[in-house]
């Protein structure tokens, strides 16, 4: 537990942050699971719609440092790519 002042203000700062963090953690998630179940729905006019709010999704994570730049991209371009996939297939 922490003693000291500066301690007890970095340990309530830190569940401020936490409760950020999940919030945003969660959104990316769901954008994310929302794309990949359209495109294994064969639904690929949806899942492009629904692509630009995972994007959002994820740059908000990176612009707060939830995520690194490179893991945001890379997330990105699966994404991107499952969707042409698809496409390629139908």
């Amino acid at each position: 537990m922490a003693i000291t002042s500066s301690a007890k203000k970095a340990l309530r700062a830190s569940e401020k942050k936490a409760v950020f963090n999940t919030r945003r953690d969660e959104a990316m998630k769901a954008a994310i699971k929302q794309v990949k179940k359209l495109v294994a729905d064969k639904k690929v006019k949806e899942a492009q719609t629904a692509l630009s709010s995972a994007y959002q999704a994820i740059d908000k994570a990176v612009k707060t440092n939830f995520l690194k730049a490179n893991a945001g991209a890379r997330k990105k371009s699966r994404l991107s790519a499952m969707i042409v996939r698809a496409k390629a297939a139908k």
